[in-house]
């Protein structure tokens, strides 16, 4: 296991935990490296039987071709831009509730958090209200303090590339309309600290509608139906999660099929969970576990984890043909 270098000790909690629950020495192990030189050796050794690496489509792009001279397995989960696609009939203080989550949960720094959202013009304003209603009570702040909602993102970088977004989609006509909070403008002074950010008024001429931002902005644009909807929600270079919030869920299910994303999530988002049931037989207790399975269309990269399927990539099969011998 190789750790990205902006959170290296999360590896060494993993190795232990393993540890503790009483796998033997050796069996995981993990190495510290920023070198590209270095890890292409290491991508590139016959020793190494499988490949599996979280992180940018470029460094993706790049295990893919240290890669490239070898028969080896390379599983790939990269970028995304997921988007949320709310409809006329929801529950509209509910799902600014859930949205407003799963765009800035954890300073909107997960794979599958939302980065764009669709909302039908009939209750767009309502919307937009409800979600500043939701971000009024957020506390950006320590992320050490209990009543903290958001933290500092994970380095300068990253700050920095989050507030190109914004800039770059104000300065083409969007509307910064995030609800005045006093957290939001006094963050600590120590750390990279970005204010949760809603916007209205984009469009996808704007890149914090096209690329990663990996950061807690909401970016809320109006559209007429479900045929808008599904159009703008696949025109993206990426595909790994997207959602549709509906109370008509045999419709939200209908629609999922035509959306380009490895998962689609209805009335949910930002939770590649297992489904799992404890249920009784007679003189038994028997746990059912059926993950689904977590894979990316397009640029959000190639290969599977989770589920049963995401066990085939670790394993190799072998067949076995023995004949009785005729003597």
């Amino acid at each position: 296991m190789k750790p990205s270098p902006q959170t290296p000790t999360i590896v060494e909690h993993i190795s232990s935990i393993f540890t503790e629950a009483g796998l033997p020495e050796n069996v995981i192990q993990y190495f510290h490296c920023g070198s590209p030189t270095t890890i292409e050796s290491i991508v590139r050794d016959p020793k190494i039987a499988l490949i599996c690496f979280t992180g940018s489509v470029a460094g993706g792009l790049a295990v893919q071709k240290a890669a490239a001279d070898r028969i080896v397995n390379v599983g790939l989960e990269l970028g995304g831009k997921d988007p949320a696609y709310i409809r006329s009939d929801v529950d509209v203080a509910w799902a600014a509730e859930e949205i407003v989550d799963g765009a800035v949960f954890n300073s909107g720094q997960s794979c599958c958090s939302l980065e764009r959202v669709y909302v039908d013009e009939k209750i767009y304003d309502e919307f937009v209200e409800s979600v500043q209603s939701v971000l009024k009570n957020y506390k950006l702040g320590d992320p050490f303090e209990k009543e903290t909602h958001l933290g500092p993102v994970v380095s300068k970088r990253s700050k920095e590339t989050i507030e190109a977004h914004i800039k770059d989609a104000l300065e083409k006509g969007a509307k910064d309309a995030t609800p005045e909070n006093e957290s939001f403008n006094s963050p600590p002074s120590d750390g990279n600290f970005v204010k949760p950010t809603v916007l209205t008024n984009v469009d996808h001429n704007m890149i914090v509608m096209t690329e990663e931002t990996f950061g807690p902005v909401i970016p809320i644009m109006k559209v007429k139906g479900d045929a808008e909807a599904i159009k703008l929600m696949n025109d993206s270079e990426f595909g790994l999660t997207a959602s549709i919030w509906t109370k008509d869920t045999e419709k939200g299910a209908e629609l999922a099929e035509e959306v380009d994303a490895g998962t689609v999530f209805v009335n949910r988002c930002d939770y590649p969970s297992p489904v799992s049931r404890t249920f009784l037989v007679p003189l038994k207790i028997l746990t059912e576990v059926q993950d689904l399975a977590w894979t990316g269309w397009k640029n959000s990269g190639k290969g599977v984890t989770l589920s049963k399927f995401g066990f085939e990539q670790f394993v190799k099969l072998k067949s076995f043909h023995v004949k009785d011998y005729p003597k």
